[in-house]
């Protein structure tokens, strides 16, 4: 059977969103757009998909289960794992939380003349509710959020400040973890700040510039079809 352009857009925009979420490799995505362009028929359609979940589906890409991390795993597959760290501490210095860890339940983070950097985007969760308790004397803390988290923020600053500021807008996730995130912050301060993570905002930078090509193709391949009547 003959393919019509809305399929062929259709098929195009799995390959999008595959490789947006990593499941293909720029040289086999382009590849395989190019085919999908071409394609006259379903049978040369069928196949540049087969291997891919449909867009928008969470599902975790075969054979990469025990390397998928952070932000590669759904977030049903990043909660209920043992804490690595339910706390930090600097006096005089500094301390990090950062990368593939997992956070406890109730993770309690002290400053004192010094900082404390928390970041949440590759995390792991022990718990669906986790406590964040930030302390500062004259010292700050940082928390970097993705923007899909559900943060609620509720710190008191004291000749300092405690709140929430957003790099990236994001609408929370039904299915992800609820953090809380509490203290007071004395002559210094605490700050939670939504940011995607460099990988993920490179991967939405290349998913948009081929979403922007594959347009292009469309409307070229559309010109020359009526040039050819």
């Amino acid at each position: 059977m003959r393919a019509s352009d809305a399929e062929r857009e259709r098929i195009a925009e799995t390959l999008r969103e595959a490789v947006a979420e990593g499941r293909l490799e720029m040289e086999e995505f382009e590849q395989r757009l190019d085919a999908a362009y071409k394609a006259r028929t379903h049978r040369e359609l069928e196949p540049l998909v087969r291997d891919l979940p449909a867009p928008g589906t969470q599902v975790r890409p075969v054979g990469r289960a025990s390397a998928a991390t952070g932000s590669e795993l759904r977030w049903a597959d990043r909660i209920g794992k043992p804490a690595t760290s339910s706390g930090g501490f600097a006096l005089w210095g500094g301390f990090g939380r950062r990368g593939n860890w997992t956070v406890g339940r109730k993770f309690t983070g002290f400053a004192m003349w010094g900082g404390g950097d928390i970041d949440l985007r590759e995390a792991n969760f022990e718990d669906r509710e986790v406590v964040i308790r930030c302390f500062t004397i004259m010292g700050g803390i940082h928390v970097t959020v993705p923007p899909e988290l559900n943060v609620e923020v509720r710190g008191i600053g004291i000749m300092g400040g405690f709140g929430e500021s957003s790099k990236d807008e994001g609408v929370p996730s039904p299915d992800a973890p609820r953090v809380r995130i509490t203290g007071f912050a004395l002559m210094g301060g605490v700050g939670v700040e939504r940011k995607r993570s460099k990988a993920e905002r490179q991967r939405l930078k290349e998913a948009e510039r081929e979403r922007e090509l594959g347009r292009e193709r469309g409307r070229l391949e559309k010109g020359e079809g009526r040039d050819g009547f």
